[in-house]
């Protein structure tokens, strides 16, 4: 007897454990788009840090607070490696976790990055990923007590490229509605394919060494700000020695001349990269910045 009720409670546990963990989703049943298959691994390294490279399979990891802790709102978060990598828990699972305790629901998004040999239009392939993870979000929203109409993007340095590149292109999908986050939080990101003010790293990664005009203003992504574009917080550090500020204040600018909601924050001190910032007692604060701008942002029915 005392086997069975051992048994039968840790399959209790295990169900319970089960419902808590996250649920990891292919993007893409059948074929991939813009894949090629090649002798190509994908690789996972730990330091301090989770860093992925080579993404072979995109997915989607799913971070879902209680039902009773549930407002409604989901995000999908892009973490940042300058197209080169994904700083994965970094910028990604620490993030849902964050989002998580606030009653928000969090998509950490594993995309391709387009230097990987595998991948056949370098340019495309990071936003197709983005387009997809959104549509299995609003396509999900019900079960994961989401409201379809109250799903943003965060993106951290290149993520806040690929976030701010799927804030501002959706309008080129043919479902468009299905594509468009209903918010953006870019946090220090690259936003211009500038030379003055890029990340080199960045834009030779996802454009090449010598792009054509017409690709690089496309993806200079103050160039695309409509009055469609979301609203749009910024977060930003004035020393920021990798991506400069100037990419948030480009962006910034834009939206303000197209009438779109937006809240911009500066830090003095920061530097690039510092994810939660929970060694610093100011810079620390950016996440309850965003956590106010959410919970007075006004959604579309």
């Amino acid at each position: 007897m005392q086997i069975k009720l051992t048994l039968v409670f840790m399959a209790l546990l295990l169900s319970v454990n089960g419902y808590c963990q996250n649920q990891i989703i292919d993007l893409w049943e059948g074929a991939i788009p813009n894949y090629l298959q090649t002798n190509e691994i994908e690789e996972h390294e730990i330091d301090k840090i989770l860093w992925i490279t080579n993404v072979q399979k995109p997915t989607l990891a799913v971070y879902l607070p209680s039902k009773g802790n549930a407002n409604g709102m989901g995000v999908l978060i892009c973490p940042g490696g300058g197209y080169h990598g994904l700083a994965y828990d970094w910028e990604g699972i620490d993030i849902a976790k964050w989002f998580n305790s606030k009653g928000i629901a969090a998509f950490v998004l594993k995309y391709r990055l387009p230097i990987s040999k595998s991948v056949t239009v370098d340019h495309e392939t990071p936003l197709l990923d983005a387009q997809q993870a959104l549509r299995i979000v609003r396509n999900n929203a019900e079960s994961w007590n989401v409201s379809s109409n109250q799903i943003g993007i965060i993106g951290f340095s290149a993520g806040g490229h690929l976030a701010s590149s799927t804030g501002t292109h959706f309008r080129y999908a043919i479902d468009s509605e299905k594509v468009r986050p209903d918010f953006m939080i870019l946090v220090y990101p690259v936003i211009t394919m500038d030379k003055a003010y890029t990340h080199m790293g960045s834009r030779v990664a996802l454009l090449g060494d010598d792009p054509d005009k017409e690709i690089e203003v496309l993806y200079s992504n103050e160039f695309q700000v409509t009055k469609a574009t979301p609203p749009t917080i910024l977060i930003h550090s004035m020393d920021d020695d990798v991506v400069s500020v100037k990419n948030s204040l480009l962006f910034y600018e834009r939206l303000i001349n197209a009438g779109v909601p937006t809240e911009m924050h500066l830090y003095p001190e920061g530097g690039h990269g510092y994810s939660l910032a929970l060694d610093d007692a100011h810079l620390s604060t950016w996440p309850s910045r965003v956590h106010d701008w959410l919970k007075q942002l006004k959604f579309k029915k």
